[in-house]
């Protein structure tokens, strides 16, 4: 290949930046075909190394709340040797299915860090300093949140099962199915978790001067009540302590956020004193001097002719 077919290849392969940092829609689309694609990638290859964990130990950490129950109250469990605990799979695809759904939503949690960071790097380029020091603080609280909720559901999960089982007697016997037992515990880690979203979205909407502090404060006990009567329905077991481990924490994130929002309104409130417009209405003007200043000070002002040519700048004509 000739000198100038290289230098046409590698044109081709690398087009110019733009000093401007603007793109076209087919441009944002090809970025945003790449970034997916190297996310599903990186979720692929999670789900792979989960696939293969299942019988390494993630099996057993899914099982580890079912098992803790009294052998007495599973089916599976009474008679059998000490430990032993089974899930019953009534089809012949169950197996595969249930393992391949488990790696598959472990895959997305073990390569969150990789596909958030994708997502990230697509959105950043369109946002300013401020911004983008905001999302970087709201993703990393909210996936703070977010996963201390599921930690605070896996706990909770024993003694929801204990409680639930438990009502049905001593001479009963429960026997859950693969399918019943994720679906179970994929919801209340799913319910935790997007709760302890709720409180972080108070903070965002008073960030942006949606929702004052005073709002805030003057409905906190509508707010609990509130949180209490969510967590009653929102959790999957609706037993008494499943609802107070969700409903205690969400008050104390709640509390938290209109602390947050006091302390930015105050900021915010000295903010405005000292541009010395707080105490305007909104239909009012300001008090700025709108008078055009001389390009010259240094020149002797003439009130018959503000503007003459010695004021004006070099290479335009007097009007």
């Amino acid at each position: 290949m000739s000198a100038p077919g290289r230098e046409r290849t590698r044109r081709r392969r690398r087009p110019p930046r733009d000093a401007a940092a603007t793109m076209t829609l087919v441009a944002h689309l090809r970025e945003l075909r790449n970034r997916i694609a190297v996310a599903l990638l990186f979720v692929l290859a999670a789900t792979a190394v989960c696939f293969w964990w299942y019988d390494h130990g993630l099996g057993t950490f899914i099982r580890a709340p079912y098992c803790g129950i009294p052998a007495d109250n599973r089916a599976l469990g009474t008679g059998t040797t000490s430990g032993d605990c089974k899930l019953l799979v009534t089809d012949v695809f169950g197996g595969a299915l249930i393992r391949l759904k488990i790696a598959f939503i472990a895959g997305i949690v073990v390569s969150a860090p990789f596909w958030l960071y994708q997502t990230w790097a697509f959105i950043t380029p369109g946002l300013k300093r401020n911004e983008k020091r905001y999302g970087a603080g709201f993703v990393a609280a909210a996936s703070t949140l977010f996963a201390l909720g599921a930690v605070l559901a896996y706990v909770s999960l024993r003694a929801g099962l204990t409680l639930l089982l438990g009502l049905a007697g001593d001479n009963v016997a429960v026997a859950l199915t693969a399918q019943d037992y994720l679906g179970f515990v994929i919801s209340i880690l799913l319910a935790f978790g997007v709760s302890f979203e709720l409180p972080l979205l108070a903070v965002a909407l008073n960030l942006v001067g949606i929702l004052s502090h005073a709002v805030l404060a003057k409905g906190r006990r509508w707010i609990y009540f509130l949180t209490v009567v969510f967590a009653a329905f929102i959790t999957p077991t609706q037993d008494p302590f499943t609802m107070c481990l969700m409903a205690i924490p969400m008050i104390v994130l709640f509390e938290l956020a209109i602390q947050i929002a006091r302390v930015v309104d105050k900021r915010r409130a000295r903010r405005e004193a000292l541009s010395g417009f707080a105490d305007l209405d909104d239909d009012e003007a300001s008090p700025l001097d709108a008078t055009p200043s001389r390009l010259h000070p240094d020149s002797d002002p003439d009130p018959a002719h503000p503007l003459d040519a010695a004021d004006l700048p070099r290479g335009r004509p007097a009007p």
